[in-house]
């Protein structure tokens, strides 16, 4: 039996295996099996990121097709775009306040409430997209996040990764870090205040208001997720430097934040559906994007871009600012202290499994044709 296959039969007879508490919604419907009837459940989502954006978007769609499968159609997810119920970056907020049951976002667009948000998406120089969803799902990371999470009425769930980013696309090229004082880039979290330190004026700003802004030259570099994605948006009409890696975001997670009171409501096989169905939207995004990159690479190197790393000089500069800048908010904030302490330990121990095993096998296989 596939995977696919035994997940939707095994949560819908759970689905079926009994009574289900009252819950808010549009009344019964017939369970999966038929034989009983289940509460029905409507959610709304709202997104950060528009359908244009199929794969990073696509996650909400998974989850929200999954939850139905497993339920028999009982239990409903109407997801809803960047700008249809509230802008991008107020999605947590519409959470909070219950104005939706459950978003999909990037948590470090809300340092701004709790800069301990970033270690559920990522901290410059951190974790890989599989060191990053280890530590969430097995390190103990999913339980210290929901910790802060429970400040603003939410429990979270990882809801994707895009893997390692690139460095973003700049009008002219970057040296050394001189360079970069003086440059408007788009680029959100600590990354953000990273680049801030170095000189460059931050500014965040939704997937769709990027390009405009970089055409008209309100900001001379920006960066998102990869190639497939940037070539979507058509950042290589506009500039033709793109850098690597983006140590900002060398494995960043997407999260599903859904309001506690609806969570409570929510028959107990219902979570379970849920939760279920944001691991395979989790798995699904991952896998999508490495599949998808690899072309979209080629594509964009066809148009005529410059790929080139950033020099050692910017990358050392920009790892002393990410260390002072985190050590500086674990000095100020207990709790983020603590976060630090446990993702910095997990991550040391990870690194060195990595570097022994697969970044030497890398090594070696990237020579190889």
């Amino acid at each position: 039996m596939k995977r696919r296959d035994f997940l939707t039969t095994a949560a819908s007879g759970a689905v079926a295996a009994g009574a289900l508490a009252g819950c808010s919604g549009a009344g019964p419907s017939p369970a999966a099996s038929g034989s009983k009837r289940s509460t029905r459940v409507v959610w709304r989502l709202a997104s950060s990121f528009p359908p244009g954006l199929d794969t990073i978007y696509g996650a909400s769609d998974v989850l929200s097709s999954r939850v139905a499968e497993i339920t028999g159609g009982a239990f409903t997810i109407h997801v809803s775009s960047a700008g249809e119920i509230v802008p991008a970056l107020q999605v947590m907020d519409a959470v909070q306040n219950g104005s939706v049951q459950v978003g999909h976002t990037a948590s470090y667009y809300y340092i701004g409430k709790n800069p301990a948000l970033v270690f559920d998406t990522a901290v410059p120089f951190g974790l890989t997209a599989r060191q990053q969803m280890a530590w969430l799902y097995e390190g103990g990371g999913l339980a210290l996040m929901r910790e802060v999470y429970a400040d603003f009425n939410i429990i979270h769930f990882p809801g994707g990764n895009t893997g390692v980013q690139m460095g973003g696309w700049f009008r002219r090229e970057i040296n050394t870090p001189d360079d970069m004082k003086g440059l408007k880039m788009r680029i959100p979290g600590i990354g953000g205040k990273v680049m801030h330190r170095l000189g460059v004026a931050v500014q965040v700003l939704a997937a769709g208001e990027i390009f405009p802004a970089l055409e008209r030259g309100a900001i001379d570099a920006a960066e998102w997720v990869g190639p497939y994605d940037d070539e979507k948006l058509g950042f290589h009409k506009v500039a033709k430097n793109c850098y690597y890696p983006g140590w900002w975001e060398p494995g960043p997670s997407l999260s599903f934040l859904v309001n506690q009171d609806a969570w409570n409501k929510l028959p107990s096989n219902y979570q379970s559906a849920f939760t279920v169905a944001t691991y395979e939207a989790t798995m699904t995004m991952i896998a999508r994007y490495d599949a998808l990159n690899p072309g979209a690479l080629q594509r964009l190197t066809e148009y005529g871009v410059s790929f080139r790393p950033f020099s050692e000089s910017i990358m050392t500069a920009a790892r002393d600012a990410a260390r002072e800048i985190v050590e500086e908010e674990a000095a100020d904030d207990a709790r983020y202290a603590r976060i630090l302490a446990a993702w910095d330990t997990f991550r040391k121990q990870s690194t060195a499994w990595f570097g022994t095993a697969e970044q030497s096998y890398l090594r070696f296989a990237s020579g190889v044709e």
